[in-house]
C-alpha cells in the first residue's frame, strides 16, 4: 500500500505510460523497417503526438491525487485498460499518403526519422524514471 502510493504520485505514471507507448512504437518502426522491402506490405503506426495530447489531458484529469488513477484515451492506438495498464494498437491507416510503385506507404527515410525519435524518448523517459527509483533507494537507505 505505501509503496504504490509512492509510485503512484508525481510524474511516475506518466513515465511508465511513456515507457510504454514508446516501447510499443519502437517495435512498429522495426517491424516496418523489416518490411521495408515486401511488395503490398501497408506500413502499421502510433500516433504519437495524438498520444502526447491524450497524455496531457489524463494528467489535468488526474489532478494531484496519487489516488485518481491515470487514464489515457488516444483513440484506437492507446487507451487505458478496466485494470489502468495502457493497450497499444498500432493504426494500419495511410503514414504518408504516398502509394509507391510495389505497393507500399513507406519511405524508408521517415521510419528512419521515426526510429529516432521514438528511441530519444524511450531513452529520457527511461532515465528520468530511473533517476525518481533512485532517489526513492536512497531515501530508503538513508544515504544521499
Amino acid at each position: 500500500m505505501f509503496i504504490s502510493t509512492l509510485t503512484q504520485r508525481g510524474s511516475t505514471p506518466a513515465l511508465e505510460a511513456t515507457l510504454k507507448f514508446q516501447h510499443e512504437r519502437l517495435k512498429v518502426v522495426a517491424e516496418n523497417v523489416a518490411n521495408f522491402g515486401t511488395p503490398g506490405y501497408r506500413a502499421r503506426q502510433l500516433d504519437a503526438k495524438g498520444f502526447q495530447r491524450a497524455l496531457r489531458t489524463a494528467l489535468t484529469e488526474r489532478g494531484s491525487d496519487p489516488r485518481n488513477p491515470l487514464r489515457i484515451d488516444a483513440g484506437r492506438e492507446a487507451r487505458s485498460g478496466a485494470d489502468g495498464r495502457l493497450i497499444v494498437t498500432p493504426s494500419d491507416g495511410p503514414v504518408e499518403n504516398v502509394l509507391f510503385h510495389d505497393g507500399t506507404n513507406a519511405s524508408l527515410e521517415r521510419q528512419m526519422s521515426e526510429l529516432a525519435q521514438a528511441a530519444l524518448t524511450h531513452r529520457v523517459a527511461s532515465e528520468l524514471l530511473r533517476n525518481k527509483f533512485d532517489g526513492l533507494r536512497k531515501a530508503i537507505r538513508g544515504t544521499m
